[in-house]
């Protein structure tokens, strides 16, 4: 299994976002985590978490991310954001 302390501070917030994409996809697993099953967030739900969990500055980056990786899903428009179910 890969790790990814590294790029996690004392707190477990990420302070950096790996350039190779399978430690992205484990930062996205990680932050996934964050998010609890059979709940719709919305996208200021979504920003203020990432912004708890990450030092980085940039929620948007994460946010498409975890969409693109498929750990969250949403509605076209953007007013709901759910946990894929289908991620582990």
């Amino acid at each position: 299994m890969l790790t990814i302390e590294r790029f996690l501070d004392e707190e477990g917030r990420l302070k950096q976002l790996p350039s190779k994409n399978n430690l992205q996809r484990e930062v996205f697993s990680y932050l996934s985590s964050k998010f609890e099953a059979d709940r719709k967030y919305t996208e200021k739900e979504v920003n203020q978490i990432l912004t708890d969990w990450s030092t980085i500055g940039d929620y948007f980056i994460l946010r498409r991310g975890l969409i693109d990786d498929g750990f969250l899903s949403r509605l076209a428009d953007g007013s709901q954001y759910w946990l894929n179910d289908t991620q582990e």
